[in-house]
């Protein structure tokens, strides 16, 4: 599981009905203390939207941090996206 998240997430759901284009960003960073933390980035397309950064003494709690939030944004419509 952790190995799946060692690169950063990029996520968005657009609604053209609802006039909705989020995007929501996660990845796990190292501290300088020896710590973890996940780094979370959301808003709207186009915009710098807001930063929230969690630190854990745990890697293995950073990981399932990062797996609970993409589960849960997953389940709200956002997908991964698209190369190309």
């Amino acid at each position: 599981m952790a190995d799946r998240h060692q690169t950063p997430l990029h996520l968005r759901r657009v609604d053209a009905s609802c006039n909705m284009q989020r995007f929501y960003a996660l990845s796990i960073q190292p501290t300088l203390f020896g710590e973890t933390s996940v780094m979370r980035n959301w808003g709207r397309i186009g915009t710098r939207g807001q930063c929230k950064v969690e630190t854990f003494d745990d890697p293995l709690e950073a990981a399932h941090m990062l797996a609970r939030l993409d589960r849960t944004k997953r389940r709200r419509g956002y997908r991964d996206i698209e190369a190309g």
